[in-house]
């Protein structure tokens, strides 16, 4: 059997400000800088199958969001040749509006999501104004949707999807926030989407604005930080952070010059 490989993709990006993203940003005596944000979905592919993390934010979510595309997702899986008739399998690891935004785009895929991501949106409590702010109801719908039909795959802390490929519910975020890890020829690769935004955000210790459980955020940067040290995980690839490409190697030519990584 074929090796893993992940490609990340960077579709959008906004600008905002450290006061804005992190927690209680004036507490650790720092100025406040302006913050770039960067907004990804990731691919796994090996021989056998493709696997799409996240599907990124949908032109309407983005557009009552004021975010800037680089590429719409779907432009972008077109043009990696991801298409809704080959029904590839899709892990959303948190249900916000930048994660969940194109789940339509393939009707026939299963999709996974922890159960308690599942139970939390569904629960009454996305109306709550703390927590509505970031997801779309129209995106909600279309994940009962894929429930109705039989198509949403749920989990309580861990599942393998394929071999060499695990999700894990870490929380903290979101009740469901997940990672997924991935074992590449290159090493594991932990896809932490946003139980890490930034890289600054892990390595300093400084929680993201938008969080249903701190104590859960902050034991998933432990867990993530343990995995790194004892060598479980080889890569750590954030949720948001602009440097993620840099880190990566940003691919200068092919399908979406710029805007992809390779690990693998």
């Amino acid at each position: 059997m074929s090796t893993n490989n992940i490609t990340i993709v960077r579709y959008g990006t906004r600008l905002g400000a450290k006061s804005e993203v992190y927690l209680n940003w004036p507490i650790y005596g720092r100025p406040d800088e302006p913050i770039e944000m960067d907004y990804f979905f990731w691919i796994i592919r090996n021989g056998d199958r493709t696997i799409v993390v996240d599907t990124g934010f949908s032109p309407e979510g983005g557009a009552n969001r004021n975010r800037t595309f680089l590429v719409t997702p779907a432009e972008a899986f077109s043009a990696l040749g991801i298409t809704a008739e080959s029904a590839p399998e899709v892990l959303v690891t948190h249900a916000h509006y930048d994660h969940i935004g194109n789940l339509d785009l393939f009707p026939s895929s299963r999709v996974t999501i922890a159960a308690a991501e599942w139970e939390f949106w569904t629960s009454g409590m996305q109306n709550r104004a703390q927590f509505h702010h970031s997801v779309e109801d129209a995106e909600l719908t279309e994940l009962r949707r894929v429930h109705a039909q039989g198509r949403l795959r749920t989990f309580d802390d861990e599942i393998e999807i394929a071999p060499g490929v695990r999700m894990l519910r870490v929380g903290g975020h979101t009740p469901g926030q997940s990672i997924v890890l991935v074992d590449t020829a290159d090493g594991r690769v932990a896809l932490a989407s946003d139980a890490v935004h930034y890289y600054e955000e892990y390595e300093d210790d400084v929680p993201f604005a938008f969080v249903a459980d701190l104590p859960e955020m902050y034991a998933g940067f432990d867990l993530l930080h343990e995995m790194e040290r004892d060598g479980t995980v080889q890569h750590m690839v954030s949720g948001h952070d602009p440097d993620t490409l840099r880190r990566f190697g940003a691919i200068a030519d092919g399908p979406l010059p710029g805007l992809t990584a390779r690990i693998g």
